[in-house]
C-alpha cells in the first residue's frame, strides 16, 4: 500500500483507545486536567474516580475522611475503581491514594493501563498550596506532609508502565500530546489508525 492510500484511509480517524488509561500519581500532578484533555483529544469517556465516590457517597471527599475515616475511604474508592475499569475503555484520573492499594493496582493491570504523571514536590506544591479541599494536608506543615507522601509514595507509582514525568512551564495541551506520543508506542492500549 503506498503513502497516499494509507493517508487516505486514516483521514479523519481519531486514534483509538484499546482498554482504560488510568493516571495515577500525587495531588496536584495534573491528573484530572490531562485526563479530561486527554478524553476530548481521543473522543472517548472520561471519569475522575474522586467525583464518582462523592456523586455516589453525595458528600465530598473532605467529609468522607472527617465522618468516616481514611480506610472507609479507601475501600469506596477501590469499589468505585473496579466499576469504572469494567465500563470499558476511557480515561480514569485517580486519587493520589489509589493507586497504593496492591488490588487497586491489580485491577488496574488486568482491565487497563496505568500511566504515573511524575511531579517534583515544587511543582506539586505550586499546585496544592491554596487548595482546601486536600484532607491529608490539613495538618501543621502541609507541605512537609506533601514531601513525607511523595518520598512514600513514589516506589509505589513506579510500578505504573508508564511514567510521564510534569514539566513546570507545559500546558496541559503540551502535556497531552507528550502523553498521546507515548500512548502511541503502546499498540495494545491505543490503536493508531493507518
Amino acid at each position: 500500500m503506498g503513502a497516499g492510500k494509507a493517508r487516505k484511509t486514516g483521514q479523519g480517524r481519531a486514534p483509538r483507545l484499546r482498554r482504560p488509561v488510568v493516571l495515577v500519581g500525587m495531588m496536584g500532578s495534573g491528573k484530572t486536567a490531562i485526563g479530561r484533555a486527554l478524553s476530548a483529544r481521543l473522543g472517548c469517556g472520561f471519569v475522575d474516580s474522586d467525583t464518582a465516590i462523592e456523586e455516589a457517597a453525595k458528600c465530598s471527599i473532605a467529609e468522607i475522611f472527617a465522618r468516616d475515616g481514611e480506610a472507609f475511604f479507601r475501600a469506596r474508592e477501590s469499589e468505585v475503581l473496579a466499576r469504572l475499569l469494567e465500563a470499558g475503555p476511557r480515561v480514569v484520573s485517580t486519587g493520589g491514594g489509589a493507586f497504593l492499594a496492591p488490588r487497586n493496582r491489580a485491577a488496574i493491570a488486568e482491565h487497563g493501563a496505568a500511566l504515573w504523571l511524575d511531579a517534583d514536590l515544587d511543582l506539586l506544591w505550586e499546585r496544592v498550596r491554596h487548595k482546601s479541599t486536600r484532607p491529608l494536608l490539613r495538618t501543621p506543615d502541609p507541605r512537609g506532609t506533601l514531601a513525607r507522601l511523595l518520598e512514600e509514595r513514589r516506589p509505589i507509582y513506579a510500578e505504573a508502565p508508564l511514567r510521564l514525568t510534569a514539566r513546570p512551564g507545559d500546558s496541559i495541551e503540551a502535556t497531552t500530546a507528550r502523553v498521546i506520543e507515548m500512548l502511541a508506542t503502546r499498540p495494545d492500549i491505543l490503536e493508531i489508525p493507518e
